[in-house]
């Protein structure tokens, strides 16, 4: 199997995995309903999600050095799949929060032995274009699966079944079995089972920048849907979720042409300023600025910083790439899911709105003092140039 079709088929199974992530996002009202919750649980719900991965990555991070890269990824198919049967079966509030922890459990292994194998399999000289085939997979994953049952509802109408889960049934045990096959290109170490996440020197600024943006994506897809559905948007859901990562992928390979530090820099700057514009949208009840909104944050998530970030730990920790990837995610998990709880706890004791606003605020504030204190330790990249 030639090293292209090996690479198309890995993408394949990495945009499957997290294709099963938002899958059932359009569907966070309906599970409420089922068990009559609040903002508070629907958000705790949304983020059971890092209560799986962030374990996984901490425990099990380099897990992949040991028993190679397939076996995670295809463990990460079935379990999207299984997760996603479970919301079938027994559609609640209950499902959805050990629903979404499978569902991070299986990011968390797909994402950390993906990473690297991507770069294996394309080889040392391609680091950086290995990193963009995996954000394009996972940005169009995590972006398509919310889309497509929103297309799934508006043509079948109210449903717990969209035609979506039932593409993701057929399809991950298939890549499953592919993914088994793949060619072996790594060596395995004997290392234990259990190694924490390392952390490469000089990259704190880029795991702050995927915190950050990464709790503005949280807040687009917890928390902006339940203000939109009390606006009567609430069909407009999976398109909103779906921008909140496709424009980011978009924007990759731009990002790809331009220094890291510069991409990250840009992110900076991309991330109040799209989440500003996206709650004026909700505010004046305008969707073009809620769309626009979300498209900039979009482009600063899963487009400039999150391409920079993976670039960057993986060039910094070229023998180290599965745990070096995986104390990224630590960052950028942590950032996904305690401002989404948190904003989700304000929202049932002051509004959504208000604990928006909170939220951009204190976003503005935490951006303000990384990007400072990034300037004055000059921290700088590991490479100047596109190294893909």
């Amino acid at each position: 199997m030639s090293r292209n079709m090996s690479a198309c088929l890995l993408a394949a199974g990495l945009f499957t995995v997290t294709f099963a992530v938002n899958l059932q996002a359009p569907l966070y009202d309906a599970y409420a309903a089922e068990s009559d919750v609040g903002a508070t649980a629907v958000t705790a719900a949304f983020a059971a999600y890092v209560g799986g991965l962030m374990p996984t990555l901490l425990l099990l991070g380099g897990l992949s050095d040991r028993i190679g890269r397939r076996g995670p990824i295809a463990l990460a198919l079935i379990l999207g799949a299984v997760a996603t049967a479970l919301l079938v079966q027994a559609p609640s509030w209950t499902s959805l929060v050990v629903a979404r922890f499978l569902l991070g459990i299986g990011t968390a292994l797909a994402t950390t032995s993906g990473a690297a194998y991507m770069t294996e399999i394309l080889g040392q000289d391609r680091a950086k274009g290995g990193a963009l085939v995996v954000t394009s997979a996972t940005s169009l994953g995590f972006g398509g699966g919310a889309l497509a049952t929103g297309i799934s509802l508006g043509l079948q109408g109210p449903t717990l079944l969209p035609a979506s889960y039932i593409v993701l049934f057929v399809a991950a045990p298939v890549l499953a079995v592919i993914a088994l096959g793949l060619p072996r290109v790594d060596s395995a170490k004997p290392v234990s089972l259990l190694r924490l996440p390392v952390f490469p020197s000089g990259t704190w600024v880029f795991g702050a920048a995927m915190a950050l943006a990464w709790s503005t994506t949280g807040m687009t897809i917890a928390v902006v849907p339940l203000e939109l559905a009390a606006n009567d948007l609430g069909g407009w859901t999976g398109l909103v979720i779906f921008l909140a990562i496709f424009v980011g992928f978009l924007c990759q390979p731009i990002a790809r042409r331009m220094t890291n530090g510069d991409a990250l820099a840009l992110g900076f700057v991309l991330i109040p300023l799209g989440f500003l514009v996206l709650l004026a949208g909700v505010f004046f009840k305008v969707l073009a600025f809620v769309l626009a909104g979300t498209c900039i944050t979009s482009a600063a998530s899963y487009g400039f910083t999150y391409l920079a970030a993976l670039a960057e730990v993986s060039l910094r920790a070229p023998d180290d790439r599965a745990r070096a990837t995986a104390g990224l995610f630590v960052y950028a998990y942590f950032g996904f899911s305690l401002p989404v709880i948190a904003s989700g706890a304000l929202a049932d004791m002051l509004g959504l709105f208000l604990a928006m606003v909170i939220f951009a605020t204190l976003q503005i504030a935490v951006t303000a003092i990384i990007v400072i204190t990034w300037k004055r330790t000059g921290v700088s990249p590991a490479v100047a140039l596109d190294a893909g």
